[in-house]
């Protein structure tokens, strides 16, 4: 294991993947502030849905969020310069850490993606050259790196995708039912919204997805179907680009690509002067244990976070419990209508309570679907109404189709959600099950 973690080879496709992603991180934090992302988002709610267990973390006040994502675009371009690379690359991960946790109401696996990647360009040499870094200390310049620091990458995009695959492989993704309900979605497009109401564009979408997200790695590795690969590469994450309009991940993906192709060919792309290793060195550090601990550790964590939901009681499309962290992507559309009924409890008063007086629009989307959800705003009601002396019950009356189908009573209304405790590893009995005999 020593031999193939430690063993060095060249690291032009690390500097080059840092430069370019330095320039894709800065610009998801300006154009956060641009498109009004950021002002939707975390600015004009008076407080977001965090991840349970950090209601701690919410947004800044004020316009101080502008302030929180100029300094994650700062950080970007030292990233990409190479400029106090480690101070740079560990204050975008804690801020897009940051950012992730204190809201859920834009959730997406592409975020939880940033997170992880962050977190691992902190610990990896990508400022060992071409760098203001290595021109201010030449000591560290470098033209190479540990193995492990390629294969990284090529691990968690492949556990990424597998599970990306297998996510769809399940009877409403196969019947086309889900990727023609996305699809109606996008009928007003200019061009091509009615071309991607045809039903060859939902099997490609389909069958297609099924086999990008399971052969995609295996083929960029193997050198004679690595060029079709990547020009399959092209094609789907700029698909997803215009369609789904998910900001940098599709040209982020992309740029993964310089890890799986020859180190000459990259640098005469994009580092004509620089010079290619080609030695034999395998440098086995004094913490080499302690490091292959971590590495092995971590990639139990990511195989085993996405198979939770199997331990958990009836179907995730329903109860969304083991659905976040775990590469689950555009696999469900839901129609709701839910209303929250208050209760005093001294008098048994009745109080009218309506969400748009409370929750942004995309809030009441997510509070109207989402279990996890629905019992956040329970507890917020509560502590609102605490504030003003009054002890309140909360019940929930929450109707819900998945993927177009009859409509079912998701939340048992007569249990008060402001006085039942949230469980992170086991089911919810006030989540009613998914199948139930008739509509409600």
């Amino acid at each position: 294991m020593n031999k193939f973690l430690f063993k060095h080879i060249d690291n032009t496709s690390l500097i080059v993947f840092r430069m370019m992603f330095g320039v894709l991180i800065f610009l998801e934090s300006i154009g956060a502030i641009f498109t009004g992302w950021l002002k939707r988002t975390l600015i004009e709610p008076d407080f977001t849905f965090n991840f349970i267990g950090f209601d701690w973390l919410q947004p800044l006040p004020g316009q101080w969020m502008y302030v929180y994502y100029i300094i994650m675009g700062l950080c970007g371009i030292g990233v990409m310069i190479g400029y106090k690379y480690r101070i740079s690359m560990l204050g975008f991960a804690a801020l897009w850490t940051g950012t992730y946790l204190m809201q859920k109401s834009s959730y997406n696996n592409h975020y939880y993606f940033l997170m992880l990647l962050s977190a691992i360009m902190v610990f990896l040499p990508a400022h060992k050259y071409a760098s203001i870094d290595a021109k201010q200390n030449p000591s560290i310049k470098s033209i190479s790196m540990p193995n492990w620091c390629r294969w990284i990458f090529i691990i968690q995009l492949f556990i990424l995708y597998t599970y990306a695959s297998i996510a769809k492989m399940y009877p409403d993704w196969l019947d086309l039912s889900v990727p023609k309900l996305l699809m109606e979605s996008k009928k007003h497009y200019v061009l091509v919204g009615e071309l991607l109401q045809y039903k060859f564009v939902h099997y490609g979408i389909a069958y297609g997805g099924i086999l990008f997200d399971g052969l995609i790695i295996p083929l960029l590795l193997w050198k004679r179907t690595r060029k079709i690969a990547f020009f399959a590469s092209i094609f789907f994450h700029l698909f997803n680009s215009f369609i789904f309009q998910v900001g940098i991940f599709p040209y982020l993906s992309l740029a993964f690509a310089v890890f799986f192709f020859e180190p000459e060919r990259i640098q005469k792309l994009f580092l004509k002067r620089k010079a290619i290793f080609k030695g034999k060195k395998i440098d086995v550090p004094n913490y080499a244990l302690l490091f292959k601990t971590i590495f092995v550790l971590y990639f139990i964590v990511q195989i085993a976070l996405p198979l939770r939901h199997h331990f958990i009681k009836d179907d995730v499309l329903w109860t969304e419990e083991g659905h976040r962290l775990s590469w689950r992507m555009m696999l469900r559309s839901k129609r709701a209508n839910t209303s929250f009924r208050v209760v005093d409890k001294a008098t048994n008063a009745v109080i009218p309570i309506k969400l748009k007086d409370y929750l942004s629009l995309k809030q009441i989307r997510s509070v109207s679907s989402k279990p996890d959800v629905m019992w956040q705003f329970a507890q917020r009601l509560k502590r609102l109404y605490a504030e003003k002396g009054i002890d309140i019950e909360v019940y929930v009356r929450a109707f819900v189709s998945v993927n177009g189908k009859p409509t079912k009573q998701l939340i048992d209304p007569e249990i008060d959600l402001a006085n039942v405790k949230w469980n992170h590893f086991k089911h919810h009995d006030w989540i009613l099950p998914s199948n139930q005999d008739e509509n409600n």
